[in-house]
């Protein structure tokens, strides 16, 4: 059944299927947009860089294995570090049920190299980018420093280097991972009051 979940099927605009799917191919300028990351980036040090961040990113396990840590180490705030890392899961669960519904094939093109295996064969949104920015988020708030500005960036870049997303996958994956994680601290707030 996943199987037949992750299936990608492609037209050239976004088409409404009878089963409620919606099936989006990539824009036009996209490919060229990966094609330019990867011709600035793509070097051997670089990819392997990309690869490592994505062995951490993958189905948010580095976020939530490094909230854990925040948990049992911030006796203090413990609940504040559940919650959150909680709202990271949350994040992660959230674009895979829209990867689900959009059903965007990943990048398959002859100008792109793809330098790392995935989990799925759908592109939107960017798991990696969702859960990175809102560990980002909300881990950067718990420790009072900026980390979004450094995390979500490079994680999205590194997405693009490998080539298995386009720059709307990663924009709109970084869009989900802040909604997620502004609800969350919303959620956070109100209880603590």
């Amino acid at each position: 059944m996943a199987e037949l979940l992750d299936r990608p099927v492609p037209h050239a605009a976004p088409v409404l299927d009878p089963d409620g799917t919606v099936d989006v191919a990539p824009a036009a300028g996209e490919v060229r947009v990966l094609e330019a990351v990867q011709g600035a980036l793509g070097r051997p040090p670089v990819v392997r860089v990309a690869r490592g961040m994505s062995f951490f990113g993958e189905h948010a396990a580095g976020w939530l294995a490094m909230g854990a840590i925040g948990a049992l180490v911030d006796r203090r705030r413990r609940r504040d570090w559940i919650a959150a890392t909680a709202a990271v899961a949350v994040a992660h669960g959230a674009s895979v049920g829209v990867k689900r519904v959009v059903r965007r094939p990943r990048p398959d093109d002859p100008r792109v190299q793809v330098h790392v295996g995935t989990p799925s064969r759908l592109s939107f949104p960017s798991a990696h980018a969702t859960s990175t920015t809102a560990a980002a988020v909300l881990f950067g708030a718990l420790l009072r420093k900026p980390l979004a500005a450094a995390l979500v960036p490079s994680m999205a870049l590194s997405r693009m280097v490998l080539g298995v997303h386009y720059p709307t996958d990663v924009l709109a994956g970084s869009a989900l991972g802040a909604a997620v994680a502004l609800a969350a601290r919303r959620a956070i707030r109100k209880e603590q009051r």
